[in-house]
């Protein structure tokens, strides 16, 4: 009897420690389920955040190819307005050639025109009335040369405002064909 007391006290020892074992088994459970949840939780987060940060990098990555693309146009821009420029660049030297050239042969002309006056005055002085025409057709002449080398002067002035206007960065091209 004494054993079968001391047996059952014994199992009743084993079951309290099962007891207290299969708690600690069912804490440790539901702290590995509550952890498990924790960290789901997480990685909803940082999924969600990566997802976030991936988007943030397609649009960015979207705006540079649009910038570089408009950026590409902006230079192809630029380099048909400088080719332009060259172009009319070349022409305003030439017309700048052709106008000094008509400049010197006015100036050329007007001196012509003046030494055959004054040997006309000289040679002729009985016929002043035929000399008086001839003088005062040398003196339009003379005039409408002047008249061009005013405008001559002008145009180069114009020239230079433009090239002035142009190296502060404006481009009065079309401006210019309009008008």
């Amino acid at each position: 009897m004494e054993e079968r007391n001391a047996l059952r006290l014994l199992s009743g020892q084993r079951e309290e420690e099962i007891k207290g074992l299969r708690a600690e088994l069912a804490k440790a459970h539901q702290d590995q389920t509550d952890l498990i949840e924790q960290l789901r939780e997480e990685v909803d987060i940082i999924r969600a955040e990566t997802k976030g940060w991936k988007d943030g990098m397609d649009r960015l990555a979207a705006e540079k190819e649009t910038v570089r693309a408009q950026l590409l146009s902006t230079a192809s821009q630029l380099q048909g307005m400088e080719e332009k420029s060259l172009v009319q660049a070349r022409r305003l030297e030439e017309l700048e050639a052709r106008l000094a050239s008509e400049l010197a042969k006015a100036k050329s002309d007007a001196e012509e025109a003046k030494a055959n006056a004054d040997a006309f005055v000289a040679v002729y002085r009985a016929d002043a009335e035929a000399t008086q025409v001839h003088t005062r057709e040398a003196v339009e002449a003379a005039r409408a040369r002047a008249h061009w080398v005013a405008e001559h002067a002008k145009c180069r002035s114009q020239m230079e405002t433009l090239e002035e206007i142009y190296a502060r960065g404006f481009d009065l091209t079309e401006d210019i064909k309009k008008g």
